[in-house]
């Protein structure tokens, strides 16, 4: 489970990398055979080194630097020279996680909140910023303080994933109107109430309740039920199930634009197809001019919704 957790933010955050694939399949081998099969290769890993050190040292180490520490214990030469080459390698292996799994989604994130103000790289000073803050050293203390940490990746973002999950392959089953998607105004199906989709964040907050009792638990701060700790011990898949029933539930009883009106929510049906986008510039003036937000005369642009948006066999769509 910490294997899955340790990986739990790239799951959330693989969008802000698989967007720039040339095809919509191309995630799929790094996502579902990379990913799963690289972090239980690092796990293993260090649960061969920590037995192994217990063996060598009569001392078990779960940190690397600890080990390569050791390694310096009447060094020679080349041991000198093994242990920088490998720390040389962590340093690096730290630095290009941070960017890429920490400094982009945050600044993808930022940027996105407040476009006006924010880009990503300034998001990712700013996330740089407070990471510091927190004093993360504080979080490396011991193995315990170490798999706490990672654990309460499951119970956030867990919550998050099965949301995503509900709402685009079970409620909209693929279906998204991409330009509709800046639209900031009640034209926009995915506008909401007042651009808040209130039965996401019940449902985030849902996914996320059944873990948090036990989650407490682990920061051994306080006392809690066995069978809060047994909830705790599956928490990516508790809040993954949690939060996504929620969703789907609260959305059948109070529905959403948005969704296909042809097709059942149980029924197994997929929308989603390959489209450029190149045009939605055009499609977003023509917009505009059908809600009168600007006038006629001051249009330049004489192609048309459906010129736009016509696909090579003539049909309409997205």
């Amino acid at each position: 489970m910490n294997s899955l957790a340790n990986f739990a933010t790239l799951i959330v955050n693989a969008p802000d990398f698989s967007r720039f694939a040339n095809k919509p399949g191309a995630a799929i081998w790094s996502q579902f055979i990379a990913l799963p099969t690289t972090f239980s290769v690092t796990c293993l890993i260090g649960i061969l080194v920590s037995s192994a050190s217990t063996v060598m040292y009569n001392e078990t180490y779960w940190n690397p630097l600890d080990v390569l520490s050791r390694f310096l214990d009447g060094y020679s030469r080349g041991d000198r020279g093994g242990v920088f080459l490998i720390s040389f390698g962590f340093a690096i292996a730290q630095l290009g996680t941070n960017i890429s799994a920490n400094s982009l989604s945050a600044g993808t994130d930022m940027t996105a909140l407040l476009p006006k103000y924010m880009n990503i790289r300034r998001g990712g000073f700013i996330c740089a910023a407070i990471a510091y803050a927190i004093c993360p050293w504080n979080l490396m203390s011991s193995s315990s303080m170490f798999t706490t940490y990672l654990s309460a990746y499951s119970v956030f973002l867990s919550s998050i994933a099965g949301v995503v999950f509900c709402d685009y392959y079970i409620l909209k089953k693929g279906l998204l109107y991409l330009p509709d998607l800046y639209i900031a105004n009640n034209s926009s199906p995915y506008f909401y109430s007042n651009g808040v989709n209130w039965r996401a964040y019940v449902a985030y907050i849902c996914g996320i309740l059944p873990n948090i009792v036990g989650f407490v638990g682990a920061t051994q701060t306080h006392t809690v039920p066995m069978g809060a700790t047994y909830v705790y011990y599956f928490s990516f898949f508790t809040g993954y199930a949690a939060s996504s029933s929620v969703l789907l539930i609260l959305t059948l009883l109070f529905p959403i634009k948005g969704m296909p009106e042809d097709s059942k929510v149980f029924e197994f049906k997929f929308y989603e197809e390959w489209h450029e986008v190149e045009d939605f510039d055009i499609y977003l003036r023509n917009k505009d001019l059908d809600l009168g937000i600007i006038d006629a005369d001051d249009d330049d642009t004489s192609s048309s919704i459906e010129d736009a948006f016509a696909s090579p066999s003539g049909e309409k769509g997205f």
